[in-house]
């Protein structure tokens, strides 16, 4: 009788402590934040996910482990607080690698070890363990599948490269793109695209030439379906995410599509990179290794699919919604020489501006 009441109360005990008390992280404690150019969305889902693995973590930014901004917002952001010696955050996760190498030089960056990354990862890591890659994004062209017709009409065929979009002049005055100075995987596009053994410089001399509009993702996918744009250079994600997000709706939309440059994709895989001790803002090292960890978790992984991005794990062969194989993108990956765009991003961004905004 003495054991089963026994029993009985430490089944009550363990229905009264809830399941997080058992959570791989629980002794991970202290306040954290994360600078983040993720969509809002996909930040929502991690934050979500965060806060169950870690439940005694404290989200150190109004309730959120993240801080959101654009890459090239964030930066701009990071520079100035680089001027004080200590950063606003503990962890970053941004979209492009340059910011990564630039940092690690700087002595900013805290080496992590991650447990045999070179079978865990498809992408390139640092060696010394200063960042790895979590999130794939990929930079495409689109399309109206309703409206190839009408624009044949016009003389104007739909362009299956990036060539095409930047240097067919029937294209005139019918494309758009996002902004590098805003955006950071956009700089990491123009960074390929401009790269000598691409197109070189005067690839934005196409752009200007073709009188590209410079706007959001939203406003040229709206474009896209109204007619005013013939093609735009997106975020694969930003078109997958339209596209399932109107199928769960029960309005299925065709008048939007990606279109896979045949002369090759952009990749760029966005790292997580943890803040030297003495340049951080809450001095947490352990908190931000065991999330890091966690970042190269398969349950992160599966978060990061659902965001519409791919995923960086070798034996990973789910893909985003309606997208296409990863492997398959990796072998047309036109590359971004990251070194370069590091050394030579504010020559990059004055080569734009006196190129394509002041045309």
């Amino acid at each position: 009788m003495k054991k089963l009441l026994a029993l009985v109360l430490a089944m009550i005990m363990v229905l009264a402590m809830g399941s997080t008390a058992f959570a791989v992280n629980d002794d991970v404690e202290g306040e954290l934040v994360i600078y983040s150019s993720m969509y809002q969305f996909v930040i929502d889902m991690m934050d979500e996910a965060l806060k169950a693995e870690f439940p005694n973590l404290i989200p150190g930014n109004d309730g959120s482990f993240f801080f959101y901004g654009g890459t090239s917002s964030l930066i701009t952001k990071i520079y100035g607080e680089m001027e004080t010696g200590t950063l606003g955050c503990d962890m970053m996760l941004v979209a492009e690698p340059a910011l990564s190498l630039e940092l690690k030089e700087a002595g900013y960056l805290e080496p992590i070890e991650i447990e045999n990354p070179d079978e865990l990862l498809r992408f390139p890591y640092d060696a010394e363990g200063y960042w790895y890659p979590v999130r794939v994004c990929n930079m495409v062209l689109a399309y109206n599948p309703e409206m190839v017709d009408d624009w044949a009409a016009k003389g104007v065929t739909i362009p299956q490269t990036f060539d095409a979009f930047a240097n067919d002049p029937a294209l005139k005055g019918y494309i758009s793109m996002g902004n590098p100075m805003s955006s950071g995987t956009t700089f990491a596009a123009v960074a390929s695209l401009i790269q000598d053994n691409h197109y070189g410089p005067d690839y934005l001399k196409g752009l200007a030439a073709n009188e590209v509009m410079i706007e959001s993702g939203s406003t040229a996918i709206t474009k896209l379906q109204t007619g005013e744009c013939a093609a735009i250079m997106i975020l694969e994600e930003s078109i997958l995410k339209v596209l399932k997000e109107a199928a769960d709706a029960g309005n299925p939309i065709t008048n939007l599509k990606c279109i896979y440059p045949e002369d090759g994709v952009v990749l760029i895989p966005s790292t997580v990179m943890t803040v030297a001790e003495d340049h951080s803002k809450n001095v947490n090292i352990e908190a931000c290794e065991a999330v890091e960890k966690w970042l190269l978790s398969e349950e992160a992984q599966k978060l990061i699919l659902e965001g519409y991005m791919h995923s960086v794990f070798k034996g990973m062969e789910e893909i985003p919604y309606e997208s296409v194989d990863t492997n398959w993108l990796i072998e047309k990956d036109l590359g971004v020489d990251w070194e370069n765009a590091y050394q030579n991003r504010e020559s990059i961004n004055t080569m734009w501006t006196e190129t394509v905004t002041t045309k």
